[in-house]
């Protein structure tokens, strides 16, 4: 268990002490102190900031051709013609696949892979043709100079809560998509107090600093892929059963990937395409996708409509809760964004519904965007708990608490370990929260209105079986393989404290490989469960090897002494237990009645996930996210053009992340956490629940500062004038 965060014992480890562990030559295990929790620094470091770490599109290998897709150019349709001839005409231009053309490759179970495989158009921006050429600059020339003729078809993109095209799916993610227990409606008729109030969240792009790319070169019939991946192990895979290859036909390189927040959790077309390109020119080949095709070509987070209903007694028991739902799909692929699963987690009731409805519509195909469905999830719930509270006439926090529940109220599991109020009582203490006047709209500075708010988060445990291998060399260095995601995580690092502590070595002997289809194949670096997942399998293996080592009488063999681990059967096993990281997010703003401009001031999150494996790395990942969230609050969103069917919002110049000077005072801590039901790390996973609930603070605080309630994100100032100029 982690000790109080901001303490450092010798060994670096918050709130704990040890002696450094010594290891002889032969390589047998010390008696190390713990290196888990400690803030080392990541490993990839000066690599990055030297330019020494290569991404997927800087593997310059001999012949590279680089290509540029064509997207389609209508919102749904059909090929009829491509002329190429314009653009096979430029200089340094190789070729231009089209779906006439093209290598052809096996039925793909994802089929938004099945790239140039036909001439039908689901979406706007579906690849509709490919040009290869010897430069970047010539192959997007060649790429404008493709003429595609089609014959189009009427199209949707407009989603609307009751469109008869509408349906209840069987199952999203995480289980069954609607769960009801008791008598949710008839409970909320006859509830004292009532809140029934509808939540807006617009589409939403990850958008990754680096660009989802691909370089792909074939030797006879293997073939290398270097790429910008989540999880290498599943894009071989996938690879495999597209062209038909025996897998250790194929090797997947990703060393280093500049970010993905979902985007990458799977294999997206870029791939795909520069291995069809590589085949058809028999050179390498390199796609990196221009940022404007992101949105379009490899998911985003699908929109939410969403109707809560909270019934309570007068004293703020809650009797009734129904969270329904309401977001799209493509007719490409069904992707269900399950917001409302975190009303099976978080708030003790006799009757609940919890339920999602999803239209297919003539859209690019939504996929996994950071904390899906619990990020816009908890921001309509949480946004309704804080509108009970005001009903009520109680503290939110207080409201919060009172309906903490004792098994987790979707399944009746008891919890692993649940401590969110401990969350939400440490963070209104540092917040200051008793000090706060509850009545809206009446602190003022001159032209602005301050006011806080609070809301609290969860995220699941998730755990996937993986492989992995260590290694220990006759010199006392140990080495940990295993088919790890470094996306910017620190990944390496974590794995490599998670090794020294099972060995009780220091840390500075152990080194990490990662990121290559030939090491120990491992899950995706998704669903905050890398580490966990990554980090069982190395934990074993380190625990046999420093058993061996114990036995071992003499010197180590030339190549040492390796163990190899998996975890299939374990990590996947079922759990009697619910098991959820939980936190909680206060925030301060400040909104401008002349301009409508909100600015936050203060963000404190206070998170409750188990056994911090590096404090440093972990403070990053929770503030990291919570700026995403503060994103989401105040300035991201996208639209679906109903004309063109198309996002017009397709670049960091429309499309609006935080900035240095939007992110404020911002703090995030945690509190001790020892969770025996989860894995040997003791980690819950922490990349993903920072974002879950910043967006309901902010918006709770806004409500507070100016006595208006928002219920469509983002709070920009053009919302927010409004807003005052009517109330006004």
């Amino acid at each position: 268990m982690t000790g109080t965060p901001g303490t450092t014992g010798t060994t670096g480890t918050p709130g704990t002490t040890g002696t450094p562990g010594t290891t002889g030559a032969t390589g047998r295990p010390g008696t190390a102190g713990t290196a888990l929790g400690a803030p080392a620094e990541r490993r990839e470091g000066r690599q990055k900031v030297t330019g020494a770490a290569r991404y997927a599109a800087e593997y310059a290998l001999p012949g590279r051709a680089h290509a540029w897709p064509v997207p389609a150019a209508v919102a749904r349709g059909r090929v009829t013609g491509v002329d190429t001839s314009a653009a096979l005409a430029l200089p340094g231009v190789l070729a231009v696949l089209t779906p006439g053309d093209a290598p052809r490759v096996a039925e793909p179970e994802d089929a938004t892979l099945a790239v140039l495989q036909g001439p039908d158009v689901p979406h706007r921006g579906w690849c509709v043709a490919l040009a290869v050429a010897e430069t970047p600059e010539a192959a997007r020339a060649a790429a404008r100079a493709v003429r595609v003729a089609y014959d189009t078809a009427p199209h949707d993109v407009d989603l609307a809560p009751g469109s008869p095209h509408g349906y209840e799916p069987e199952e999203v993610s995480s289980g069954p998509a609607r769960v009801e227990h008791g008598d949710p409606r008839t409970a909320f008729a006859g509830a004292g107090v009532r809140v029934d109030a509808t939540y807006r969240v617009p589409p939403l792009h990850n958008h990754p600093l680096e660009p989802h790319t691909s370089t792909a070169h074939w030797e006879g019939d293997r073939l290398t892929v270097y790429t910008s991946t989540q999880g290498g192990t599943a894009v071989r895979s996938v690879l495999a059963r597209l062209f038909e290859l025996p897998e250790e036909h194929i090797t997947v390189v990703a060393e280093h990937v500049g970010g993905g927040f979902g985007a990458k959790g799977t294999p997206r077309p870029d791939v795909v395409l520069a291995a069809l390109a590589a085949r058809h020119t028999g050179r390498p080949v390199t796609l990196a996708y221009a940022r404007r095709h992101l949105p379009t070509a490899t998911g985003h987070r699908a929109p939410t409509v969403q109707r809560l209903r909270l019934g309570a007694d007068p004293d703020g028991r809650l009797t009734a809760l129904l969270h329904e739902v309401t977001t799209h799909t493509s007719r490409v692929k069904e992707f269900v964004e399950q917001a409302a699963v975190v009303s099976r987690v978080m708030y003790a009731t006799p009757n609940l519904r919890s339920s999602h409805h999803v239209v297919p519509l003539d859209v690019p195909s939504p996929s996994w965007m950071r904390a899906p469905g619990e990020a816009p999830g908890m921001y309509a719930l949480e946004s309704a708990l804080d509108e009970l509270a005001d009903a009520l006439g109680t503290d939110p926090v207080e409201l919060r608490v009172g309906n903490e529940p004792d098994r987790e109220p979707g399944s009746g599991k008891p919890f692993s370990s649940r401590h969110l109020v401990q969350c939400l009582r440490e963070g209104a203490r540092r917040f200051g929260w008793a000090g706060r006047d509850p009545r809206p709209g009446v602190r003022r500075e001159g032209p602005l209105l301050l006011g806080t708010g609070v809301a609290a988060a969860t995220y699941p445990v998730q755990v996937a079986p993986s492989a992995a291998a260590v290694q220990a060399l006759p010199d006392g260095a140990f080495t940990v393989r295993v088919n790890a995601a470094d996306i910017g995580t620190g990944a390496r690092t974590v794995l490599a404290q998670v090794a020294a502590d099972a060995l009780g070595v220091p840390l500075e002997r152990v080194r990490t490989e990662v990121g290559r289809s030939d090491l120990p194949p491992a899950p995706l670096a998704g669903g905050s469960s890398g580490t966990a997942s990554w980090g069982w399998a190395v934990h074993e293996a380190c625990t046999e090897l420093a058993a061996r080592l114990a036995a071992h009488r003499g010197p180590l063999p030339a190549d040492g002494l390796t163990v190899h681990a998996d975890t299939t059967g374990k990590a996947d096993a079922e759990s009697p237990y619910a098991r959820h990281a939980f936190g909680a997010h206060f925030a301060e703003v400040a909104v401008d009645t002349v301009t409508g401009e909100v600015r936050v001031r203060r963000l404190l999150g206070v998170f409750a996930a188990g056994r911090i494996l590096n404090a440093r790395t972990a403070r990053s990942q929770f503030t990291g996210a919570m700026v995403m969230g503060l994103g989401m609050a105040l300035t991201e969103g996208s639209t679906l053009d109903p004309a063109f069917g198309d996002f017009p919002e397709t670049d960091l110049a429309s499309y609006h992340v935080p900035v240095h000077a939007d992110v404020p005072d911002i703090e995030a801590d945690w509190i001790d956490e020892d969770d025996p039901h989860l894995n040997p790390p003791g980690g819950k996973g922490i990349g993903e629940i920072g974002i879950v609930g910043t967006a309901a603070a902010v918006g709770n605080a806004v409500h507070h500062a100016t006595g208006i309630r928002f219920r469509t994100l983002p709070l920009t100032p053009d919302r927010i004038l409004t807003a005052l100029l009517s109330e006004g």
